[in-house]
């Protein structure tokens, strides 16, 4: 792979691992346009990639939390349980051929537009926020089927939900976020059931960006502005949206030709051999 595409893997690793320190999610969405249109994958590679990579960052960027107690088990429990079930369900469908590339990269466009809303919300009243368990669970389950299709974590939905629908305060709910993230990105892998071993190497810019994009992240996250860091990322969001929905707009219809040339070969089998007899 060209110099040009490693140096592009490992500046977006240090945008997704400075931005899952700062935020505790939002970054990895960013993880599927670095791959289909910044490596060339096709998306039933830079899915499961994006997955892998996804759960490691997470991990690594959890330490600080835990050790300063900014986990909340309950709603934890209440959104992640739905979230798994979906990622298995979403990741179950991408395997058996359920969801088209096209459909496949429509619906993380879709998501990251969804994310630049919700990012720039106004957080703050999730401290008033009264607890939506029913609310918190439907949404565990959305988060799950994005997960396992788009191979995004979902925590640019999580972090939302777990303020205002569990009336977490941010800190709390950014902790709490990331181990869903790396729990939810296993269980759709799995579910997937592809290695990328081809790949693999990818992994190697992303995850080194990733850390040192973390320990910038780790050391100016007390003097950066959330609301300025929101904002910011919802225009990465919104570009990134746009990018992956034209990449979805051209690649339609070659699915649609393959698919069409498809149905058309057993046809021409049997005209062949009702002409040989």
């Amino acid at each position: 792979m060209a110099f040009s595409a490693l140096l592009l893997l490992g500046l977006g690793g240090g945008v997704i691992g400075f931005l899952l320190s700062v935020l505790g999610a939002g970054g990895s969405i960013l993880l599927l346009p670095l791959l289909v249109s910044g490596a060339a994958l096709p998306t039933r590679e830079a899915v499961p990639l994006s997955l892998l990579v996804v759960m490691l960052l997470a991990l690594a960027n959890l330490g600080p939390y835990i050790r300063r107690g900014q986990f909340a088990l309950r709603p934890a429990l209440i959104l992640g349980v739905p979230a798994l079930a979906g990622s298995w369900l979403g990741g179950s469908w991408v395997k058996a051929g359920l969801i088209p590339e096209a459909v496949q990269l429509g619906v993380f466009s879709a998501a990251a537009l969804v994310a630049s809303w919700l990012l720039t919300r106004g957080e703050s009243r999730g401290s008033a926020a009264k607890s939506r368990p029913v609310l918190l669970a439907i949404q565990g389950i959305l988060v799950g089927l994005l997960t396992g299709i788009a191979g995004v974590g979902g925590g640019f939905a999580i972090v939302p939900a777990l303020v205002l629908l569990a009336g977490l305060p941010m800190q709390l709910a950014s902790g709490t976020s990331l181990l869903l993230i790396a729990v939810n990105a296993l269980m759709a892998f799995g579910a997937l059931g592809h290695w990328p071993a081809q790949h693999l190497p990818l992994m190697l810019p992303l995850l080194a960006g990733g850390a040192v994009g973390a320990v910038v992240g780790q050391r100016l996250a007390p003097h950066l502005s959330d609301r300025r860091l929101r904002q910011g990322f919802s225009i990465l969001l919104i570009g990134s949206a746009l990018m992956i929905g034209l990449e979805a707009w051209q690649r339609q219809p070659k699915e649609l030709r393959d698919e069409q040339a498809h149905r058309e070969a057993p046809t021409l089998v049997s005209r062949t051999h009702s002409h040989r007899s």
